[in-house]
């Protein structure tokens, strides 16, 4: 008798831990999709300061033609707003948890304009994100062009 009593409260403790476990990486889901989601706005806005809230200060883009930039550059970029985006989306995003690291994988569709020229295309990323004091925090990201060169709209 006294072994299942043991045994039934060793099995309701780790369906407790499990639940919470489980809520907590919900939790941190929302959490990232939300930053990602500010992140592509801010984009899409020319929005430097959320740019720069949510890119972590050493923060690293290799673009799809190999090129290597950081927040500096999309932080000018965004001041300049050049490029300029009607669309910068991210979907068909697949999350992994580890701690409080994640890794994104998805689509990037974007849509604009960039000195004078319509571009359009979709990119195969995965962004790399940290979690520091309660705040997701991009720190690597690396895009592929899926498809042909860019289709002028």
């Amino acid at each position: 008798m006294k072994s299942t009593l043991i045994c039934t409260w060793m099995l309701l403790c780790a369906v407790a831990v499990q639940s919470t476990l489980h809520a907590q990486e919900a939790a941190d889901e929302a959490g990232l999709r939300r930053a990602e989601a500010a992140l592509c706005e801010a984009f899409r806005s020319a929005d430097a300061k959320t740019i720069a809230r949510i890119e972590d200060e050493r923060y690293t883009l290799t673009d799809s033609r190999g090129g290597v930039s950081g927040r500096d550059g999309d932080i000018a970029e965004a001041t300049k707003q050049d490029p300029r985006y009607s669309e910068f989306r991210n979907h068909d995003q697949k999350i992994r948890f580890y701690g409080d690291a994640a890794i994104v994988n998805g689509i990037t569709s974007l849509k604009g304009e960039s000195g004078g020229k319509s571009f359009t295309g979709d990119f195969q990323f995965t962004d790399t994100w940290i979690k520091r004091g309660g705040e997701w925090k991009i720190v690597s990201s690396h895009a592929s062009r899926l498809g042909a060169v860019a289709k002028p709209n």
